[in-house]
């Protein structure tokens, strides 16, 4: 026999409840859609598990600086079941995130693969770090037009000192 209801348990949520602790950090969404964001070379990845959500239901936007992923898991709707227990969240769930500058908001890239959504966000390639080179020993050499030029009279100019 499985026991369907636990008394402790329903006083620790209603303990919960009443000092005001959050029943999972992030709500309901970060239930339903735990997700994972990393940098990795020159992109950010975002791996999202939406196990048990029809790919079709699945929405990825950006509007100015913000990505929103928005999904829906259907309830089982059989009539003869008799529910022993049900932890999987169901609705429509959304997850926002605030995007920063350097992004390339046009190249960003969605896969889905065994119930994980992975969107790819390309850095700018203005925003791409790159190395400086430093020029060492002497000053560049002048071009013909460059060339200094001696006006008589005037004592500043090297070919004029070396008269």
């Amino acid at each position: 026999m499985v026991l369907t209801f636990d008394p402790f348990r329903e006083f620790d949520r209603l303990a919960d409840r009443m000092l005001g602790v959050p029943a999972v950090a992030g709500g309901p969404a970060a239930v339903a859609m735990p997700m994972d964001l990393y940098r990795s070379g020159d992109h950010f990845v975002l791996h999202c598990d939406l196990a048990g959500i029809d790919p079709g239901s699945v929405n990825v936007d950006v509007d100015g600086r913000v990505l929103t992923i928005r999904a829906e898991r259907s309830a089982r709707t059989d009539a003869d079941v008799q529910w022993l227990r049900r932890e999987r969240v169901t609705g429509t769930f959304e997850r926002r995130l605030t995007l920063g500058d350097g992004l390339d908001l046009a190249h960003i890239d969605a896969t889905w693969q065994d119930g994980v959504l992975t969107v790819t966000i390309p850095v700018a390639e203005a925003a791409k770090p790159r190395r400086i080179e430093i020029a060492t020993g002497r000053a560049p050499a002048l071009t013909p037009s460059e060339q200094p030029t001696t006006i008589e009279g005037d004592t500043t100019s090297p070919k004029s000192l070396a008269k």
